[in-house]
């Protein structure tokens, strides 16, 4: 950014631009960390939403943090280069990428990956023995039917902890779940009974594993919906949780968070104007908003995302109704209705609340930061597997 006399304002930005409020941001992270705090287990929050280091900084300043969950190589491989060394990759990894995760645990990470099956297990191992490395692992565990994993009560759970246990070239570290399905709960009792399902199903695998003679330390649950949920966490270690820092529309949608949590945004400038279909067009297509569309199965469809003035206000029932590549088309939610466009000059600036955090910042490599709605700097993101 070019430094003037005058502050740097949102009008300064060639648009579409990742806008990013730090104050509405950091209020969520404490909203966490005190909910987290209330339940004895440590946060390990999930950097896959944000993939930026500074917004780490102000997670970690919320009251420090127990390690961090990734999704990516990559995304371990920046952290630990900026000082987090207690790393859970949360996704089942294949041989082909033992090597990179070993030149983490030989720089010195605390590197922790995912195993849900016995073949993988063993063909993993194999690769870490030709690296001379121990790889800690974690047993996921499938509490929903959401994705993977291996259901609490089966026998495959004790066979794979005794392989991982029985083998030179891994260490049981534990259990992990994700409860995917809390993204289906659209009330606070279905989270709630989401949030139970998930804690006492992830125990209960750890339970069954020590009652086989085989240490399991740590038991990791997490999803922001779960997280916020206040169950009771009794046997569980940790929670891992990432869309918070930010939330989304879906989020809301959920009745997880309102419109106005929302700390992430997109800016646009119109660009133009269809009085017979009573329409607008931005300069955010697909290529700024995501393709993402997480709110068409709620209750309210929030379209390509939620349009609110330049200060970031919802302008009520105003949708981003269709993307092209670098054409976002802006109109009211009501089939019908039509916008009043002198209310939105050529030229003007909108900004977009996304349906899913995570989908739009990754198409953008940095965040334009606000603090009282001035800008105050720009924060880099990162990409790539």
């Amino acid at each position: 950014m070019s430094h003037t006399d005058r502050p740097f304002t949102l009008a300064d930005i060639q648009t579409p631009a990742l806008v990013l409020d730090r104050d509405q941001m950091r209020r969520n992270i404490a909203l966490m960390a005190q909910a987290i705090g209330r339940s004895g287990a440590r946060l390990r929050p999930h950097v896959k939403t944000h993939k930026s280091v500074d917004v780490w900084h102000d997670v970690c300043a919320a009251g420090g943090t127990g390690g961090i969950t990734v999704s990516t190589l990559a995304e371990a491989e920046h952290f630990f280069a900026h000082g987090a060394d207690d790393i859970l990759y949360a996704v089942g990894i294949v041989p082909a990428k033992i090597a990179r995760a070993a030149r983490l645990l030989k720089a010195g990470a605390r590197l922790t990956l995912v195993v849900d099956d016995a073949d993988q297990a063993r063909a993993i191992a194999a690769a870490a023995q030709a690296e001379a490395v121990v790889l800690p692992v974690m047993i996921e565990i499938d509490v929903d039917g959401h994705r993977a994993g291996i259901r609490p009560d089966s026998a495959a759970l004790i066979t794979l902890a005794t392989l991982i246990a029985s083998d030179p070239a891994l260490h049981l570290a534990g259990v992990m779940t994700h409860a995917g399905g809390s993204y289906g709960s659209s009330t606070a009792a279905a989270r709630l009974a989401a949030a139970q399902q998930e804690a006492s199903g992830c125990v209960r695998a750890a339970s069954r594993i020590r009652a086989a003679g085989i240490a399991c330390e740590t038991v990791s649950i997490g999803s922001t919906p779960t997280a916020l949920a206040q169950a009771d966490l009794a046997g569980v270690t940790e929670v891992r949780a990432g869309v918070y820092t930010f939330f989304d529309l879906v989020m809301a949608g959920l009745g997880v968070a309102e419109p106005g949590q929302i700390a992430l945004s997109v800016l646009a400038t119109v660009i133009g104007h269809q009085a017979e279909k009573g329409v607008l067009i931005t300069d955010a297509g697909w290529m700024a908003l995501s393709r993402d569309r997480g709110t068409a199965s709620q209750a309210v469809d929030q379209g390509y995302g939620l349009v609110c003035d330049v200060m970031g206000s919802p302008l009520g029932d105003v949708i981003v109704q269709e993307c092209n590549q670098e054409h976002g088309i802006i109109g009211a939610r009501a089939p019908g209705a039509r916008l009043a466009l002198d209310r939105f000059p050529i030229g003007s600036q909108l900004r977009i609340l996304p349906n899913h955090a995570c989908a739009t910042a990754a198409q953008h490599a940095h965040y334009m930061v606000l603090e009282q709605n001035e800008v105050i700097g720009q924060w880099p993101r990162i990409g790539g597997w």
